[in-house]
């Protein structure tokens, strides 16, 4: 494999241990960093760092490979102004960030007027993955992949078949568009296992360290993935001062860094229902509100007793289901998505992208990959076989758990959707017939009739 050079703007902990694995894998890496203290971070640990743009950019060799790690939105736009004026055409632009796709969309365009290459790679898997071996998704002209495409390989996280887990996805932002996604089913999966976690705390009566050993257990089955290992090991934590679970002594207020909204944002954007990652989002902004869900609490306070219907196997039933539930929602805004930006996106490669380095990787995705590669249309994830099997199998567990929740009142807003979702999406009929009545009474909406062709309006008043 050819070696290549690239220069790697933006040093701070990510950048930093990209640029490390990079360089690990033989290839050479010149960074660049505005902040000092982070370059001589940098320096510390061996990377060869210019101190100043031009020197940076002087010490690229031509067609220039410019990889950025800064922080998404209007300082990925500034960087590239300050870029732009010594690039030239056939040099090669790669923004490494969470960037939002809409801009990536935009910036492709704009670079392209100047003949320069524009990649949006989405990377998941935090420092760690940096490091090592992360997922990334990458999205933009397939020129611009060729280019760079050895190198990405190379510092790829490896699925357990040995394949890298890096892919080119599509034109734009497709890759940011995935990886968005990606952190969309990222917020379902984690507020499911959370929603479990209470459970078993207040349903089940469970300490952290009662819980750990069954999440433990879980990692060994089916639910199997980076999540419930790394919960395992968080409800095992101490706290050094009180000897206290750590987890109780964290504040319950969770923080979000946008993408979980953009996911949401986009599914109503395309006309696509993700209600599992939409309460997901929710969840954490209730979450937030920490005042005043105390002072609810004293006024409003409920009968709340443990949710003596359930016991760990059924819930661990309930939330492999709510989880299958939650990427058929992810994977149908991939596939709208691919529709509406013609981005033809592989769903079986995206699937087997997240299956190493990335934050939701899973065993399970092996499945998600094969059932994409097979697909019929329709097509639903919940239809997939074996997918099917074990969520048909195992729906009466969720049910079980969500009456049970909602009987103790304990909130459960991403399991509960789920099941919500699932009733929907396989009922053959709905009450929207009610609601496009209502529309046509009070806005002259029009409907549709199931006995004939057309649109149809009512004077349901007799006024006209």
């Amino acid at each position: 494999m050819s070696k290549q050079t690239l220069g790697l703007l933006g040093l701070g902990v990510m950048g930093r241990n990209l640029a490390l694995n990079i360089s690990d894998k033989g290839h050479t890496v010149i960074g660049h960093e505005r902040d000092a203290a982070l370059r001589g971070t940098a320096r510390q640990a061996g990377l060869n760092v210019a101190d100043t743009l031009d020197a940076f950019l002087t010490a690229l060799p031509s067609p220039r490979v410019i990889w950025l790690m800064v922080t998404a939105g209007a300082a990925v736009d500034e960087v590239i102004a300050s870029l732009l004026p010594q690039l030239s055409p056939g040099d090669l632009v790669i923004d490494g960030g969470n960037s939002d796709f809409h801009d990536t969309e935009r910036r492709a365009k704009d670079l392209k007027e100047h003949r320069i290459g524009f990649l949006g790679i989405g990377v998941s898997g935090g420092e760690e993955g940096a490091r090592h071996g992360p997922s990334l998704m990458i999205g933009g002209e397939q020129q611009g992949w060729e280019t760079i495409s050895n190198l990405v390989v190379s510092i790829a996280a490896r699925a357990r078949d040995g394949t890298a887990c890096a892919a080119w996805l599509g034109e734009g932002g497709a890759g940011h568009f995935v990886k968005m996604t990606h952190n969309g089913i990222e917020y379902a999966d984690m507020q499911l296992i959370a929603e479990c976690w209470d459970l078993m705390r207040r349903g089940l009566g469970l300490d952290a360290s009662g819980a750990a050993e069954i999440f433990k257990g879980w990692n060994e089955g089916p639910l199997a993935s980076y999540l419930i290992e790394i919960t395992s090991r968080v409800l095992t934590q101490l706290d050094p001062e009180t000897s206290r679970p750590l987890v109780d002594l964290i504040a319950d207020s969770a923080g979000e860094k946008g993408t979980g909204r953009w996911t949401a944002t986009a599914a109503l954007d395309l006309g696509v229902p993700a209600p599992t990652i939409a309460e997901a989002v929710m969840a954490r902004a209730v979450s937030a509100r920490l005042e005043e869900r105390e002072y609810l609490s004293e006024l409003l306070s409920k009968d709340l007793g443990r949710a003596v219907g359930l016991d760990v196997t059924t819930l661990e039933r309930a939330l492999l289901a709510a989880k299958i539930i939650a990427y058929a929602q992810g994977f149908a805004l991939m596939d709208a998505g691919s529709r509406h930006y013609n981005w033809n996106l592989a769903l079986d490669q995206v699937a087997r992208v997240w299956r190493a380095g990335c934050i939701i990787r899973a065993d399970f995705l092996d499945d998600v990959a094969v059932a994409f590669t097979e697909q019929t249309a329709p097509f639903n994830l919940m239809s997939a076989p074996g997918l099917a099997d074990r969520l048909t199998e195992h729906l009466s567990d969720l049910r079980i758990v969500v009456a049970e929740a909602a009987r103790a009142g304990i909130p459960i807003p991403a399991l509960s959707s789920a099941l919500a979702y699932h009733d929907g999406m396989t009922s053959a009929r709905l009450p929207a017939d009610l609601i496009q009545a209502q529309r046509d009474y009070f806005g002259a909406h029009t409907y549709r009739r199931t006995d004939r062709s057309g649109d149809f309006h009512t004077d349901w008043t007799g006024s006209e």
